[in-house]
């Protein structure tokens, strides 16, 4: 028998705010997450056997994946540039939560529960007939025409987010509306409607390039200074790594991201945050000021000059010179809620090599590949 309409609109409901329970948080990432960026960087003709077959492998994924989503965008409208936003947000969610999203072996990283794919009030959490699915109010479609909706089919997948997403619209406004009611959590609009822009921009997936902050040319001197102590405002931890360098020598973005904030802060001076794909947050401060033509919101690329050494900070705005300049480059991870950081001592050491290798080699002019 048909459900009521009041029923049908509460199983819905309930439906969504299971979505949220099950897929809003977003932990820290561990290292072993850029294992699969940093393997597809290589330095020249010295690449080893090893490492010829892992770049191979990075391309031919990202080769599936963008035929993957732009099928289904032939098949129901959506960019393919937003479809790619919400997996690779999915896809650091995975990688937080490894035991909790664990799923099969597959091109794409959008995970959804068993529950919220078949219907909350669906007696059978893994069914997977179109028709009960639909019945229920269940996520899952059949998005690959064999009649199954297979939550761990990669066509099954991206359809049923897809015509989720169908259902509020197309504008931008209707998309970030559409992922609010997915995730329930601000942050999450904002991290897919910033990589849906880096993919649009570009329009490609491989922007895992990475840059030292600094030119190679400039003489400069840092180690790793991540948990020191500091007192001015209140004592507390230091939150990453000073680059010494003299005024004025140019601050580079280490990678493909959106600016997410710039202007001043008491502690940081004149700063910049830069977001990238990893979900990472690239703070630079104590700068002496910024290139005039990047503002917040803007797109910026590995080895973009983003401003200048400086010793501003401690102090109200345009406070200078309570220390030597210098760079302080800090990177943190979302948890879903808050950003918090880690040591950047051993990816920029990682960085300075592979640019200097790819410099000597002559692939690459100012950032590292």
């Amino acid at each position: 028998m048909p459900y009521p309409t009041q029923a049908v609109r509460a199983v819905r409901l309930l439906s969504l705010l299971l979505c949220a329970a099950t897929l809003t948080t977003a932990c820290p990432l561990p290292a072993h997450a850029f294992a699969e960026h940093t393997r597809s960087s290589s330095a020249g003709n010295n690449l080893t056997a090893t490492n010829r077959d892992a770049s191979h492998a990075s391309s031919s994924i990202y080769t599936s994946r963008l035929a993957l989503y732009q099928s289904i965008e032939a098949l129901t409208g959506i960019p393919w540039y937003r479809l790619a936003a919400i997996d690779q947000y999915e896809r650091t969610l995975t990688v937080a939560h490894p035991k909790d999203r664990k799923h099969a072996e597959r091109i794409i990283g959008i995970f959804v529960t068993g529950p919220v794919w078949s219907g909350l009030l669906n007696p059978d959490s893994e069914d997977q007939n179109p028709h009960s699915i639909e019945l229920f109010s269940g996520l899952g479609q059949d998005g690959s025409g064999d009649g199954i909706a297979d939550r761990n089919n990669d066509k099954d997948l991206l359809f049923s987010i897809a015509s989720y997403l169908g259902k509020y619209g197309n504008s931008e406004d209707e998309f970030g509306i559409a992922v609010w009611e997915y995730y329930h959590n601000s942050r999450a609009v904002q991290r897919v409607q910033q990589f849906a822009k880096l993919y649009q921009t570009y329009g490609k997936l491989d922007l895992v390039r990475q840059a030292f902050p600094l030119p190679l040319s400039s003489i400069y001197s840092y180690r790793s200074t991540w948990g020191s102590r500091r007192s001015w405002g209140g004592y507390r931890i230091h939150e990453g790594t000073d680059l010494f360098a003299g005024y004025g020598v140019p601050v580079r973005s280490t990678c493909y991201g959106v600016v997410e904030i710039k202007g001043w802060n008491p502690f940081g001076g004149w700063r910049i945050g830069i977001r990238d794909l990893n979900n990472r947050y690239h703070y630079y401060a104590h700068l002496s000021g910024f290139d005039k033509n990047v503002h917040n919101g803007d797109i910026v690329t590995p080895g973009q000059t983003v401003g200048w050494v400086g010793s501003s900070g401690y102090g109200k705005p345009g406070t200078q010179g309570k220390f030597p300049p210098h760079l302080h480059y800090g990177i943190y991870r979302d948890n879903g809620w808050t950003d918090w950081s880690f040591d950047p001592y051993p990816l920029l050491r990682q960085w300075e090599q592979n640019e200097r290798k790819a410099l000597k080699s002559g692939k690459t002019k100012g950032a590292s590949s």
